[in-house]
């Protein structure tokens, strides 16, 4: 009698209440699981594999041929790659930067100078929540060499010489990063805003009283208080920099003379135009390190910073 009641108390200790609310928790959460494997972790692994293989995608599954470091060797012989990989650290430093002060500048003008602050950040947040390719179309109807608004005001101000934007090896970058900054500024706006909001007036109260002006106020309260606010923000556009692709494809095809080519287009290229997948994955690989790197390195030195 004295073994089967030890038996029952030891099966009721296993299956107490907490350890199957736990097991319920964890059913819950099987299905979520089961995606994040088969959605993120087994592609990743998959493109590792594939990018030391030759794979026509036309082929099917039967065409993977292992070659080794062959993609690898002639991804570092490829002139493109480095056109695209270039072109891709052009549009970084320039749009990430750029969108943060002008969206910086503007949250802080609504925020403190503007009435109807409400309707401010849904019209400048429109362009973000819009279709990306109906942005693309709006704008490439701006940049019309002969009749669009832009080039036709540049010649009411007498400039002879207009540029071609997106049909100019020099301007059609420029183009798509003003296009791209424009798009995104909205969300850099609401969120800066929201960082403006937390910090306390107390403390420009007591600047006031000191006698600081606004300049002095912005780079030695706002702009310190910011610094959660603006390694998010970095290190989010900077990983989205990386990743663009739809207004290229739409509006350049990555000209003219790859003069817009990007990391992501050149990966389109290869895998899905030329069906190269294992040259593909390769490039893919190569964008993953330099976006782990830069990101890594930026963390590193906005961590030796002091944020309030």
């Amino acid at each position: 009698m004295k073994k089967e009641n030890s038996n029952l108390l030891v099966k009721k200790t296993k299956w107490s209440n907490s350890r199957k609310e736990a097991l319920v928790g964890w059913l819950f959460l099987l299905p979520e699981l089961v995606g994040m494997l088969y959605l993120y972790v087994f592609p990743i692994i998959f493109s590792l594999v594939i990018s030391f293989s030759e794979w026509n995608l036309v082929g099917g599954f039967s065409t993977i041929k292992f070659v080794g470091l062959d993609n690898f060797q002639k991804m570092f012989q490829d002139e493109t790659v480095f056109i695209a990989l270039k072109n891709n650290l052009i549009f970084t430093f320039l749009s990430v930067p750029t969108g943060m002060a002008l969206a910086l500048i503007l949250a802080v003008i609504i925020h403190t100078k503007v009435y109807m602050k409400e309707y401010f950040k849904v019209a400048f947040f429109i362009p973000y929540i819009s279709s990306i390719i109906a942005i693309g179309a709006v704008w490439s109807a701006l940049y019309h060499p002969s009749s669009g608004p832009i080039n036709m005001f540049l010649k009411s101000i007498g400039f002879e010489k207009t540029p071609l934007w997106l049909a100019d090896p020099k301007y059609s970058l420029i183009a798509i990063i003003i296009i791209s900054v424009w798009a995104i500024i909205g969300y850099n706006i609401i969120i800066y805003i929201a960082g403006l909001s937390n910090i306390p007036d107390e403390l420009y109260e007591a600047a006031s009283i000191d006698g600081a002006s606004s300049i002095q106020k912005f780079f030695n309260i706002t702009l310190p208080m910011l610094g959660p606010t603006n390694v998010f923000l970095f290190i989010t556009l900077l990983i989205g920099s990386f990743k663009v692709f739809d207004l290229i494809a739409f509006l350049t095809d990555g000209g003219p003379n790859n003069s817009s080519t990007v990391i992501v287009f050149r990966i389109y290229e290869e895998g899905f135009r030329n069906f190269n997948m294992g040259y593909a994955s390769a490039i893919s690989w190569l964008l993953f390190i330099v976006v782990a790197l830069i990101t890594l390195i930026s963390w590193k030195i906005q961590k030796n910073k002091v944020h309030y």
